[in-house]
């Protein structure tokens, strides 16, 4: 969602920028993996086609951070924890930090916005989707 939504040739970043439009007043956050992948893909030529620095990147990234109902969402917990959160189990490498991410939600009370609809089988049940995901 960050990455769509702060990226304008992304694919999603219409619906990103219509969502944000719509929720930011009521609060909206990231943590550290979100923002150091923002900046990772970002500045990759391969996905841009440009070649922009990372401190550029950084640049964007830390003006909509700086919006007044921004927080940034502490990862303080360990894998032990992400394992106790995904409910319908980890199948498989890729779906790491989806699990990461939607532990992260689920320990701060907020939904994870996201475009992946696989994310979703992290969860054993229908009620723990619609209480801590939506996919746009």
């Amino acid at each position: 969602m960050l990455i769509a939504l702060g990226w304008p040739a992304h694919e999603h970043h219409r619906r990103a920028l219509d969502w944000f439009k719509r929720h930011a007043r009521q609060g909206w956050a990231t943590c550290a993996l979100t923002q150091g992948a923002f900046v990772r893909i970002i500045s990759q030529p391969s996905f841009s086609g440009l070649s922009i620095n990372v401190g550029e990147i950084a640049e964007l990234l830390l003006r909509n951070t700086a919006h007044a109902q921004h927080r940034l969402l502490p990862l303080d917990f360990g894998f032990e924890q992400v394992l106790g959160c995904c409910t319908g189990g980890l199948l498989g490498h890729r779906q790491i930090t989806d699990a990461w991410l939607l532990t992260l939600a689920v320990r701060n009370s907020v939904k994870l916005i996201t475009f992946d609809s696989g994310i979703a089988q992290l969860f054993a049940t229908t009620t723990e989707r619609e209480r801590y995901l939506q996919v746009l």
